[in-house]
């Protein structure tokens, strides 16, 4: 059995009691590590709750060599941990699928995620957002448009858009970086930038930081630590505006 558990969006306190009681039961406890991270804990803190050693696998362990993983959930009771709530990468997806042509069965056990959240945090009604977007660090010779494009095409139909900033094994984007490089990617393609933006950061947590207003002013707004993530609103409802007005001053 391959179970996939959701930890929620801050520490090892946020995962529910079911899936504490599956931890409990696993033979083997997998932490995903690379689509998100809880920054409120430690791996050392997450053994201690959950009384099991926790084994961290990056990308190349879930997508290009999960066999040992797999070989394990053939006999034994296996559980993978993801930040949030699985499935919503396409990285979990893609696991299970390879789980169910082996045979193994496979269930979900789902925790908080940072689509809802944010829209708790902000008041942006989940029913008005659009696609969402990743938007990655450039590289040498990279230099991706497409996250703007995604932006300015929800724009068009009165949406919001989700912009989900990188995480790196030694890095993780802030909402200042995120909003310089949709700026910087306004400019490459001679297209205006957005107006507004909304930032997040540390969701979950007992102390989250959340802000509204043009990027010249977001991007003089000190977020704290990660984890960070980046809103951009369409035209705001009343009931939006006047909620980012009270609980998201820069």
């Amino acid at each position: 059995m391959l179970t996939f558990v959701g930890l929620g969006l801050s520490d090892e306190r946020d995962i529910s009691v079911k899936g504490l009681e599956c931890i409990r039961r696993a033979d083997h406890l997998y932490l995903e590590t690379y689509t998100s991270r809880l920054t409120g804990t430690t791996i050392g803190r997450m053994e201690r709750c959950y009384r099991k050693a926790v084994i961290p696998v990056g990308r190349e362990e879930i997508e290009q060599r999960p066999g040992e993983l797999l070989d394990r959930a053939e006999r034994q009771e296996v559980v993978l941990l993801c930040g949030g709530d699985p499935m919503v990468s396409t990285t979990h997806a893609d696991l299970r699928l390879r789980a169910a042509a082996r045979g193994i069965p496979t269930r979900i056990i789902h925790g908080a995620s940072i689509a809802s959240a944010v829209c708790g945090l902000t008041g942006l009604q989940n029913y008005r957002f659009g696609k969402s977007c990743s938007l990655p660090f450039p590289s040498k010779g990279w230099f991706p448009v497409t996250p703007l494009a995604t932006v300015q095409a929800n724009l068009t139909r009165n949406l919001h858009t989700l912009v989900y900033l990188d995480i790196t094994p030694d890095r993780c984007m802030t909402v200042g970086e995120g909003i310089a490089l949709l700026e910087e990617m306004a400019g490459e393609t001679g297209t205006t930038p957005p107006a507004y933006y909304v930032g997040i950061a540390r969701a979950g947590s007992p102390e989250p930081k959340v802000a509204a207003g043009p990027g010249d002013v977001l991007k003089g707004v000190d977020f704290g630590p990660p984890l960070h993530i980046l809103a951009v609103p369409a035209a705001l409802h009343d009931i939006e505006r006047e909620y980012l007005e009270v609980f998201a001053r820069p």
